[in-house]
């Protein structure tokens, strides 16, 4: 009966989630997210730290770890949801937020391309936003999009497909 029980707790023990290797791994990554999102580097360090520290503290009520990446993302996305609500809010009520400046190096590493690409891609809506970071800066597939977004694989993809095309509207490029 203890033998049992011993390897019992041992399977659950290993079944556990391992967020200090997720942590490890994918951090870099998914800050690099949110800056996309909320823009500026201290609030997107914040807002995977804090995905981070709920996904740790609710780890024993995760059921499958292998979507534990899924589940981080989509933290971190709701996370940059929040803050962006609150600048909203904040603009709303006439302070409005002022995006960080940028340095003269960043300035002159960025081309004015990839700035005017980003500049546009602030523009869209949150959800073609989001679903065209997924895709093309994580390089995720229609059906892991859908699972982070929490939305069907269908969905996804006509969300890519709308993005695309008023990116190119807005850039200025013929269909």
């Amino acid at each position: 009966m203890e033998v049992e029980l011993l390897t019992q707790q041992e399977a659950l023990a290993r079944q556990r989630v391992d967020v200090a290797s997720i942590f490890a791994e994918h951090h870099v990554g998914l800050v690099r997210l949110a800056l996309l999102m909320v823009g500026d580097q201290a609030t997107a360090e914040d807002v995977v730290q804090e995905a981070f520290e709920r996904t740790h503290a609710g780890r024993a009520r995760l059921r499958d770890a292998d979507k534990m990446l899924t589940y981080v993302r989509s933290a971190v996305l709701n996370g940059c949801r929040s803050v962006l609500r609150r600048r909203a809010t904040v603009f709303r009520r006439g302070l409005p937020y002022e995006p960080p400046v940028w340095s003269a190096e960043s300035a002159v590493l960025v081309g004015e391309e990839r700035r005017e690409v980003l500049l546009a891609l602030r523009e869209l809506p949150r959800r073609q936003r989001e679903a065209l970071t997924l895709r093309y800066y994580f390089d995720l597939a229609d059906q892991e999009i859908a699972d982070t977004m929490r939305i069907s694989a269908s969905t996804a993809r006509s969300t890519i497909a709308r993005g695309l095309a008023a990116l190119g509207r807005a850039l200025g490029e013929d269909a």
